[in-house]
């Protein structure tokens, strides 16, 4: 039956032109699927430069807004209308407007984790693979870096030539993990090198070897020497290494490393929003954004691209 859905997609998105973009915390069923793959970073550059008509995102709803900045002329589809992000929408924008009025000369700076709104109210959008980067390569000195004030620590250890404000967010999964937990998993798995996404708090940062995006993480375990990893991130990535490099170990630094809404899509739901397409029944979750609010906020990630180069 899988197989026979599978196929099935895989016809459907050639006689539709649809090309789908998978987030790698999705199950490795919709990866083998997916057109691209990768994390937020990845898959905005490959937003940008897709040839399709129409581009159905396996994620959440940010990163199929993300989709659409870049590809205005496009169809953009989320497989899932209900997975959203937390982090994405506990900042209201109209706060950040009255945190701009009153620093004029602070930049912000907006976690791709974010929704349109807010990326229209700042100067440069990040990803967690670019953040410190992109942070380095720009010339103002003082930022406000919203929402996640983790990874916000993090860039801001790295450039400490620059001053930070932050507002206190952030990824509730990752958020979530203990140093206490950190310590456990090392004491239990004491060959095991451990590779943390910098959502995670800077006491388990401080711990790890490896501080790094989903793709860091993932790069650092298939090319390093070593043999065992435990993995703080969500947990699904344990599962696409353990295919990468069967000869490996992964281990969950903490079982609550679990993104409820980046599980809620399946493999049924690709299928499902495909044969919507087809039909022309509007019953597919097409993400929808007025002109104005799609150029405003697309200034932002235009920025990630040009100083991410």
């Amino acid at each position: 039956m899988l197989l026979d859905i599978m196929s099935e997609i895989i016809r459907l998105k050639k006689e539709l032109d649809i090309c789908v973009l998978a987030h790698c915390y999705q199950g490795q069923e919709i990866l083998e699927i997916a057109d691209f793959v990768g994390d937020s970073y990845k898959l905005s550059a490959d937003a940008a430069k897709v040839k399709n008509k129409r581009i159905l995102f396996c994620g959440v709803h940010f990163m199929a807004e993300t989709a659409k900045l870049l590809s205005p002329e496009k169809q953009v589809f989320l497989a899932n209308a209900y997975a959203g992000c937390p982090m994405a929408e506990q900042l209201e924008p109209k706060l950040l407007a009255e945190m701009k009025k009153k620093a004029p000369g602070r930049k912000v700076v907006a976690y791709v984790n974010t929704t349109a709104e807010l990326k229209a109210l700042s100067d440069v959008c990040v990803t967690s693979a670019s953040a410190v980067k992109i942070v380095s390569a720009m010339k103002e000195d003082d930022i406000l870096f919203i929402p996640d004030c983790n990874l916000g620590d993090f860039v801001a250890k790295a450039c400490p030539d620059k001053k930070f404000t932050f507002i206190r967010g952030g990824c509730p999964v990752h958020a979530a993990v203990t140093a206490e937990e950190a310590l456990e998993a090392r004491a239990l798995h004491p060959r095991a090198r451990l590779l943390v996404h910098p959502e995670c708090s800077p006491a388990v940062v401080e711990i790890a070897d490896y501080t790094g995006s989903t793709t860091g993480i993932m790069n650092y375990a298939r090319e390093s020497e070593d043999k065992e990893f435990i993995i703080g991130t969500e947990i699904s990535i344990i599962e696409h290494l353990q295919y990468d490099c069967p000869n490996k170990r992964f281990y969950p630094l903490s079982k609550k490393l679990i993104c409820p809404n980046m599980k809620l899509t399946t493999i049924n739901d690709v299928y499902n929003t495909m044969r919507s397409i087809a039909a022309g029944d509007g019953e597919a979750c097409e993400i929808q954004m007025s002109q104005e609010l799609m150029r405003d906020a697309r200034k932002c990630i235009d920025e990630m691209l040009r100083l991410g180069q």
